[in-house]
């Protein structure tokens, strides 16, 4: 009750406020984690500080060890239950977010205190598991000043020291540790991503998928995350010859569109032939993790980018591949020439593949590309005319593009060209490409994305999730393989413009957006701007660029012994530096000491008899005793009881600093015998 009270006055002992003061940096450290723990597990930690709270304010005792073991089983059943395993990534941080609540229930001493620091300093790090954003760096850092003011805190002398000193120290604390840090991340030898377990590999994530279903790619629409980030090394091209290539489908079982798996030999399969035409376009590409193999590079790159992990190599349908998947931040440069042409010049057998439509299905479509055959005719030589004729239904048919054409039925072909005339960019191609193949014409649907957009802060092309587009290509004799995208046909802005089709923004973000356009745009793009210099410096810093430092450092081959030879020269250097720091440091006193001790100078100076660790009562007695009730006597008392009660009094008194200046008003030299 006596805390409560205090709690509602301001004055709370320092023990209590101590202990509210970590439970709450604790809470700070769990937050972070709410979106990567089950809910039971945030509604535990959550209820356990609370406890832990409620404790302290009222004074009571911490619960007896059946109540901690009871919980710590709970929760050892329910981690179980929930991931099937004790073991990994997810299960074992929900273990340590419920362990370091658990363990605050049991903090009694200063020992206990300190296994909780470090427990929160180790949950920390677990939250590089899931991200390394900006955001979550500035969170993490947020975070260790608040362990570090909690943890010089605890070892700051006896007495009602204010939180802000202990901060003020645990930020010197940590700009004195930054230039260390620095130097470990320039020169520790980074032999494999960091962050993250062999699972990372196989979580979901948003964005292109290996096979398309219709209305899977409208899906990305309302997704604004940043799927790469391009910067071209001369002028940008035009928008609508922006087709970033992704997977390539070409196996169709009515449902969904699948990559090719031919019945052929490999040596009758179709191959790339890729024929470049044209002055290529460089460029440098920044991807983000998709946890994906594919490579998403402009078409058409002839040469197989340099990675900073793995190989790349190109499939004969001239998708760009890793022989590892994206799990990481990937920066690798590409070049590409927008006139390009590929595939055989000339039938082959091989080209049945992509002429094959499973059966019992779009009917209606299959009679469509009879009658145009019976008006245009068949064979290779009028697939153009065809291909056109088609592209022409699209512009004058009355279809349109749309992102919520509602959910398509078991025929989406026979929908979407005689019932809805509607549909997302996925819709429009894989139409065109089944009316294609009913006609005996070879088609295929290509995945990527088109476009993007130019952030004006950093000068980078942005493209997006929602930039996610579906064309088609047909194969035509002394053509080969022909980009053809239909959606351009039914609306000419998509490709030729910023045009885009967005989901409805949520009220706050529309309501910010609709009273300041501009100023909405600007904020964005200067946080991405921002969040993109991070991944260049912090995240895409990779052991190329740490050897690239040490030849500018004047290492001819530098390799990775380098490295550790440089690390060591550094962490040396610095380890003397640190211990001389500290030789010094140990002939210095605590401020208060210091202050005490040049008071204790200036008596004996003026004839005070030397006392040895005196206190500053008995200074205080001491010079009321030699010098009288005097008016400089009585300041000087009165001043060395104001220096005692900053130490050890409850209630808030003087700061050092104002017992400083206070000191050097003191006419110590004027004080005379009475």
């Amino acid at each position: 009750m006596l805390n409560l009270a205090a709690w509602r006055s301001g004055s709370l002992p320092r023990d209590t406020r101590d202990t509210l003061f970590l439970l709450a940096v604790v809470g700070w450290v769990l937050l972070m984690q709410v979106g990567h723990i089950p809910v039971w597990c945030a509604a535990m930690a959550v209820a356990v500080l609370g406890w832990r709270a409620h404790i302290t304010l009222r004074g009571r005792p911490l619960p007896a060890w059946p109540w901690r073991l009871t919980l710590l089983a709970i929760t050892l059943a329910a981690t179980w239950m929930t991931h099937r395993t004790l073991l990994g990534r997810d299960a074992g941080v929900t273990l340590i977010v419920v362990l370091l609540a658990l363990k605050t229930l049991e903090m009694r001493a200063r020992r206990d205190a300190f296994v909780v620091f470090f427990l929160a300093f180790f949950t920390l790090l677990t939250h590089f598991f899931y991200s390394q954003s900006l955001l979550t760096a500035a969170g993490i850092l947020l975070a260790l000043l608040g362990l570090l003011t909690a943890l010089v805190n605890a070892h700051m002398p006896v007495g009602h020291p204010p939180l802000r000193q202990s901060a003020w120290i645990a930020g010197r604390m940590a700009l004195l540790g930054a230039p260390v840090m620095l130097v470990l991340f320039m020169l520790f030898p980074r032999m494999a991503p960091l962050w993250g377990t062999p699972s990372d590999a196989m979580t979901g994530r948003t964005g292109l998928s290996g096979e398309m279903q219709v209305g899977q790619v409208a899906r990305l629409a309302a997704d604004d995350g940043i799927a790469m980030r391009v910067r071209f090394d001369g002028e940008i091209p035009p928008m609508r010859d922006l087709y970033f290539r992704g997977p390539v489908l070409s196996d169709f079982d009515g449902v969904r569109w699948r990559p090719l798996r031919s019945g052929f030999p490999a040596s009758m399969e179709i191959q790339a032939e890729l024929q470049p035409l044209g002055q290529p376009v460089d460029y440098e590409i920044t991807m983000e993790p998709s946890f994906q193999p594919w490579l998403v590079m402009l078409e058409a790159a002839v040469e197989p980018p340099e990675l900073p992990r793995g190989r790349a190599f190109m499939t004969p349908d001239l998708q760009w591949m890793s022989t590892r998947p994206v799990t990481d931040l990937m920066r690798f440069r590409g070049r590409s020439h927008l006139a390009f042409r590929h595939g055989p010049r000339q039938s082959t057998v091989a080209l049945q593949d992509f002429t094959e439509l499973p059966g019992g299905f779009n009917p209606r479509t299959l009679a469509l590309a009879q009658s145009l055959r019976q008006q245009y005719g068949a064979g290779p030589a009028v697939a153009p005319r065809l291909v056109e004729a088609v592209l022409e239904r699209l512009r004058t048919g009355g279809y349109t593009y749309t992102l919520d054409p509602g959910v398509y039925g078991r025929d989406t072909a026979d929908e979407f060209w005689f019932d809805r005339k509607e549909g997302f960019c996925e819709h429009i191609a894989s139409s065109f490409v089944i009316l294609m193949r009913a006609m005996d014409i070879p088609a295929r649907v290509v995945t990527g994305y088109q476009g993007g957009e130019l952030n004006a802060m950093d000068n980078y092309w942005v493209v997006r999730q929602r930039d996610a587009h579906a064309w088609a290509e047909v194969w035509l004799a002394g053509e080969g393989w022909v980009r053809v995208d239909p959606t351009g046909a039914v609306s000419p802005s998509r490709l030729g413009s910023l045009t885009r089709l967005a989901a409805p923004e949520g009220l706050v973000a529309g309501t910010f957006r609709n009273l300041n356009p501009t100023l909405a745009r600007q904020l964005r793009d200067a946080w991405e701007a921002i969040n993109n210099r991070w991944n260049q410096w912090v995240l895409n810093y990779t052991q190329g660029r740490q050897l690239d430092l040490l030849r500018h450092l004047g290492f001819d081959s530098p390799s990775w012994r380098d490295l550790l030879l440089a690390l060591a020269l550094v962490v040396g250097t610095a380890g003397l530096a640190g211990a001389l720091w500290m030789l010094w440091e140990r002939q210095q006193h605590d401020p208060w000491l210091r202050l005490l001790d040049r008071a204790r100078r200036q008596l004996e100076q003026q004839g005070l008899p030397a006392v040895t660790r005196p206190t500053p009562r008995e200074l205080a007695r001491q010079t009321q005793q030699h010098w009288g009730d005097t008016a400089r006597a009585r300041a000087i008392r009165d001043w060395l009881l104001r220096l005692e009660a900053q130490r050890y009094s409850a209630a808030p008194g003087a700061s050092l600093a104002t017992l400083r200046r206070e000191f050097r008003q003191i006419p110590w030299t004027q004080t005379t015998k009475t």
